[in-house]
């Protein structure tokens, strides 16, 4: 059977991100890589989209970019500015034909269905399918969206709608995030936060639908693409095993606050590069401690008050759009932290403590 110095299991964003971060820093020239995905082909399946607060290799992969976005809630809505940090959308299409076109070149890379195929037994193995046991009290970002395009032109290709909570809740968190990628074509998204238990949420189309109908007030529009998907706000089983690390969700490379997890995964990457002599003995990367202290607290609160969080999503972004960026992603440091958590509701976060 086969051989190969790494193997990455799952073709997706993380498996992808790696590999193309070894490839272009020369990391290959003298090593074999398998790269296990069993997909036929890759075509446009997701969309991926985050606050650039850091640097990373698919610029050219990005469909728009945005420097103002909203948040609402009934009644209210808050315009905000986020120049330092634009928010990007990744075309999941326009990556995977950049990368997959780069590691064709390479004679030591190779894409395999089934990791029966090759032995294993000295090869460090890089995995990015989690290992997920479905519990009924998990709790899952859920979410549906359509792209359209309308025959006039409607929408401000200049500004994003972030949340929009005018919507019903269904004793969940609910809420809907428009994407615009120019005048007149733009992702409308449902999105749940919930524990997913309830299939009545999961009328997606419906959902969407009459959004676009009695809120954007747009009768007239084709549908060119969708996308659906779930990602857990919870950690998957993560052992630590000999000559293997996770890579992706499966090494809790998702915030679980946010469900951002793009950015996570270039960083995670570069470190992977940059240690990947040693690799067997380099420290795992994690997300700070911090972080996961502090999206427990915030992930409790929404389980129990699902009611509140509209109005706590809402009053965070009273502080300033650059420290809540910050903080959504990673990169707050300890006056940031303090500046969002005095935006809370003080009492129910306390008691969230000894929930």
């Amino acid at each position: 059977m086969r051989e190969f110095d790494y193997i990455i299991v799952g073709g997706g964003c993380a498996g992808l991100s790696l590999a193309y971060e070894l490839e272009v820093h020369e990391k290959l020239i003298d090593k074999t890589l398998a790269i296990i995905e069993p997909r036929v082909e890759y075509k446009r399946d997701k969309t991926w989209s985050f606050w650039k607060v850091a640097s990373h290799n698919f610029d050219d992969c990005v469909k728009q970019s945005w420097e103002h976005f909203s948040i609402n809630i009934p009644g209210k809505t808050n315009h905000l500015e986020c120049k330092n940090y634009p928010y990007q959308s990744i075309d999941s299409g326009l990556f995977y034909k950049k990368i997959n076109n780069k590691l064709k070149k390479n004679k030591n890379i190779s894409f395999l269905k089934n990791i029966n195929e090759i032995n294993t037994k000295n090869s460090f193995i890089f995995n990015s399918v989690p290992n997920i046991q479905k519990k009924h009290f998990n709790l899952w970002q859920h979410f549906c969206g359509l792209e359209i395009e309308t025959k006039k032109n409607v929408f401000d290709e200049k500004i994003f709608n972030l949340m929009d909570f005018d919507c019903e809740q269904r004793e969940s968190v609910h809420f809907f995030y428009t994407l615009p990628y120019s005048k007149n074509k733009a992702l409308v998204e449902t999105t749940w936060l919930s524990r997913m238990n309830d299939n009545s949420q999961k009328d997606y189309d419906k959902q969407i639908k009459d959004y676009i109908d009695k809120h954007l007030k747009i009768k007239d529009y084709t549908i060119t693409y969708k996308e659906e998907g779930a990602i857990p706000l919870f950690y998957p089983i993560d052992k630590k095993e000999k000559n293997k690390i996770n890579i992706g969700t499966a090494g809790g490379m998702t915030r679980l606050s946010t469900g951002y997890t793009f950015l996570n995964i270039q960083e995670h990457s570069k470190y992977i590069r940059e240690n990947i002599e040693n690799i067997s003995n380099s420290k795992r990367f994690k997300i700070s401690k911090k972080y996961q202290f502090l999206d427990d607290i915030f992930l409790r609160v929404l389980d129990k008050h699902p009611e509140k969080m509209s109005i706590i999503f809402f009053d965070m972004f009273k502080a300033s759009p650059k420290t809540v960026i910050k903080f959504l992603s990673n990169k707050s440091n300890f006056w940031d932290d303090l500046n969002i958590i005095l935006k809370m509701p003080k009492l129910t976060f306390i008691k969230a403590l000894f929930y």
